[in-house]
């Protein structure tokens, strides 16, 4: 499983180095393959995150022994992840704006490209690690690399249409790393079932927000039938294994 996990965490990687050349992503109405990944992100967060997050909140609680005000910390650990990338969201756009109103293109400042670039790094980080947890079982397995493969996809999408060249020259290589990265560590060293419900939880608050942002704006002209379709379809399939 160990070649396998790694298989996968270099399949991540080439995503974000070659997702460039999928010219078809580049369109507006919104590509259909990004409305239908984000639709199989969502999905996988709602029906096998979530739940293994309520199962993680009581090993977390009896590790840390915490006072009931911390009752619903692993939640509350998600929705930081959601509040975080909401922010760097919002930082991204208004450095873009800045930029344009003065004449120097659609495109971000150098210093909120590499606060995306830190902030998504340690996200690959996680991404990279977690394929540690879902080695155990061969069906999860795949299941965790289809729906944080089209994630990638989709954020890549977004932070290519952020940073442009800036994310071509350098960006791809730093979250390719990354991920690589995260996945040696995990092969290496195991941190507790507590820490890793921490983890987790942030892992699918941040997913919630990344998905959302590239679907919900008008500008995107998303295709919400697509998007239902992907939420739908790999629904029933967690839900049959």
């Amino acid at each position: 499983m160990v070649f396998l996990t790694g298989g996968v965490a270099i399949a991540f990687a080439l995503i974000h180095l070659y997702s460039y050349r999928l010219k078809f992503l580049d369109s507006t109405p919104r590509s259909w393959w990004l409305s239908f990944s984000s639709g199989i992100s969502v999905a996988y967060v709602f029906v096998h995150v979530l739940p293994d997050l309520n199962e993680a909140q009581q090993d977390l609680s009896s590790s840390l022994m915490v006072l009931d005000f911390f009752e619903h910390h692993v939640y509350v650990a998600a929705l930081v992840g959601m509040v975080v990338f909401y922010g760097l969201e919002r930082i991204a756009k208004e450095s873009r704006e800045k930029n344009a109103a003065e004449g120097d293109g659609d495109v971000t400042e150098p210093g909120v490209f590499w606060l995306h670039m830190a902030s998504f790094t340690l996200y690959n980080l996680v991404i990279g690690y977690l394929l540690y947890r879902e080695e155990q079982d061969f069906s999860n397995l795949i299941m965790y690399a289809v729906a944080m493969g089209t994630h990638m996809l989709v954020n890549d999408y977004g932070l290519r249409n952020h940073h442009r060249r800036l994310y071509q020259k350098v960006g791809r290589w730093v979250l390719a790393a990354a991920v690589i990265t995260g996945w040696v560590i995990s092969s290496r060293y195991a941190i507790s079932e507590a820490a890793l419900a921490v983890v987790f939880a942030l892992l699918a608050g941040s997913i919630i927000l990344n998905v959302l942002k590239e679907e919900l704006p008008d500008e995107r002209q998303s295709r919400y039938w697509v998007f239902a379709l992907g939420v739908s379809s790999y629904t029933a399939i967690l839900l049959a294994l």
